[in-house]
Parts: C-alpha cells; structure tokens; sequence
C-alpha cells in the first residue's frame, strides 16, 4: 500500500504518529490508549511492526554492513577455523575489531584516527601503524582461501557472496544486501558514508535477514529517494519479497513508478499545511488516476497509459 500526496499533506504524521506508534503501544499493551484516532483495526493481525526510515544506521567508522548484518560473525569463525589461527591459539574473537587481541590498539581497531576540529565537523585520518587495516599485522597472516581478514572486508557484497558461496550461513546473511541493491558496497565499509536511501534500504536487508515469522507490517518512508531507475527495480523486487513471504509493506511515496505498483492507495491532500490533511481518494492506481481532485491521480495518469500503450505493443 502507497501513501501519497503532495508535502506537507499529513503522510507522514498519519503512518508515523497514528498507525506505527499505536501499533506499538498495543503490540506492547493490549489495554493502552489510543493516540490521534479514536479506534486501531485489525491490529490483531500484525505480529510485528518496524518503521524503516532514512535515518543514519551509523556515526562512527566502526560499523560497517557485514557486522550491521551479521554476517561478520560467521567470517570472524571461518578464520579461527583457520590452521594458523588453531596453531597460535586465535579465536574468533581476535578477528573482531571491537575487542582487544587481535585489534590494531593505536586506533582501537578503527582504522582511523579522530582529528577534533574546534569549529568544524571531525576529521578522521588513516591510523599511521595499521594503515586502515584495524588489526595487527600477525592477525593478517591467517588467511582464508587466499585472503586476510582486511581483503575480505575490502570485498564489495557481490564479490563476498562469490567468494563464501559455499558457506550457508554468511551468503544467507549477504544475499538480503545484494537483493536490496547494495552489491556494490563493501563489506567493511564505514556505515557513516552511506546515503539516506544506501541506510534505509541496509536497514530493509537486515530485516529480511531477520525476518522469519510472517504478518510483520513494514513502512517505508520515501525509500526511492536519492536511487537510480535500475535500483528502484531492484527495491521493488525486494518489497515483493517481503509480501511473498507473508508481511505487509505500507510505502509513503512520491515516485510514481512505485505507485503505479501499489495494490491499493491512499492519497491525502488537497494541498499541504492548513490544506491538507484530508483523505483525498482510495483504491488501486486505475482508480487514483480516474479522480480529477487528486494531484497524485493527474500525474499518475500518463504513467499508467503508457504501460497500456507498451502492453499493447508487446502483443501485436
């Protein structure tokens, strides 16, 4: 489901402030109180609801996607399996930079260094004695199928899905950040040089990782901002993943490829500010794009007779 209008039509207080936070307020509380509407239906089909929103999944250069994901910790396993490591006594714990052992300990296994700048936004330089590394160069000699733990983390998604293809339990936990779009990034790139969009949808792959019991309600705020056509693709194949395994996905949107897609709309308006706030039209996109008074029905409009159009070219 879409929710759409134009800004400021009251999209995001209606998902946020009504349906999210009521519907964890009940799900903690059967008994709580209402906030903001006067009755929350069908609240009894949910088993679970999480809001994926555009904020920063990081702020610091220690996390990086394959621990946000967890598939770091079947890598950290993989190489104390390693016959050097079992030779001098390494554990998995060794190859965690957030522990002290197997760490670089002049950057406490950061791999950068914090430059504190009085008036301006921190700087980090790479740490002078491991390089960017974050471990100690005796932890770099354990390799795996010919690589260290530092070129394994320097793999792109893509690359590490390949490279552990046959290990079940980390290609399962990277193959949600390759659905998602997010195979050209770095297993162990810093999660603050992500993008707003690049955040929300490391959040969406980590649910889908996680997300084994079905009737979870997943919203979206505006997760097409900042993509490309080819990953708007990619993000829709990933939404209908989650359908088909058994959840609801609740979109507010402005793109109206994602709207065109949408089993059924809810569009608000008519204007934003003191004039919005109003449900302005309901139903599937053929019946948004038939409503004169509805901003997202006249620019939905041309989207859908040019998938007509198209339709009717592929069968002549």
């Amino acid at each position: 489901m879409c929710i759409t209008g134009v800004s400021g039509s009251g999209k995001s207080s209606l998902v946020d402030e009504v349906l999210y936070r009521n519907l964890k307020r009940r799900k903690e509380s059967p008994d709580a109180n209402l906030s903001r509407c006067a009755a929350l239906l069908g609240a009894d089909k949910v088993s679970e609801v999480v809001f994926v929103d555009q904020s920063p999944v990081g702020t610091t250069p220690r996390s990086n996607p394959a621990t946000y994901v967890k598939a770091f910790d079947g890598i950290r396993r993989l190489f104390a399996a390693a016959e050097l490591s079992r030779l001098r006594g390494y554990t998995a714990a060794t190859f965690s930079f957030n522990v002290e052992g197997g760490r670089c300990e002049t950057c406490r296994g950061e791999g950068f260094e914090k430059v504190e700048m009085q008036f301006l936004s921190d700087v980090y330089a790479s740490c002078p004695e491991c390089h960017g590394s974050r471990f100690r160069e005796e932890v770099l000699e354990v390799t795996c199928k010919g690589k260290n733990i530092r070129e394994v983390l320097d793999l792109t998604v893509a690359e590490a899905a390949k490279f552990f293809a046959d290990v079940g339990e980390i290609k399962d936990r990277l193959e949600p950040l390759r659905a998602v779009g997010l195979g050209y990034v770095r297993l162990g790139q810093p999660l603050n040089t992500l993008s707003g969009g690049e955040s929300q949808r490391l959040k969406l792959a980590a649910h889908m990782a996680e997300a084994r019991r079905a009737g979870t309600l997943f919203i979206f705020d505006e997760p097409t901002t900042g993509l490309h056509f080819h990953d708007i693709e990619r993000l829709l194949w990933a939404l209908n993943e989650l359908i088909e395994r058994g959840h609801s996905v609740v979109v507010i949107e402005h793109n109206m490829e994602v709207i065109k897609c949408a089993d059924y709309i809810i569009d608000l308006g008519p204007e934003g500010g003191d004039c919005g706030g109003t449900v302005v039209a309901t139903g599937t996109p053929e019946r948004i794009a038939r409503t004169d008074n509805s901003h997202t029905g006249r620019y939905l409009r041309p989207y859908l007779q040019r998938d007509r159009a198209a339709l009717f070219e592929s069968s002549l």
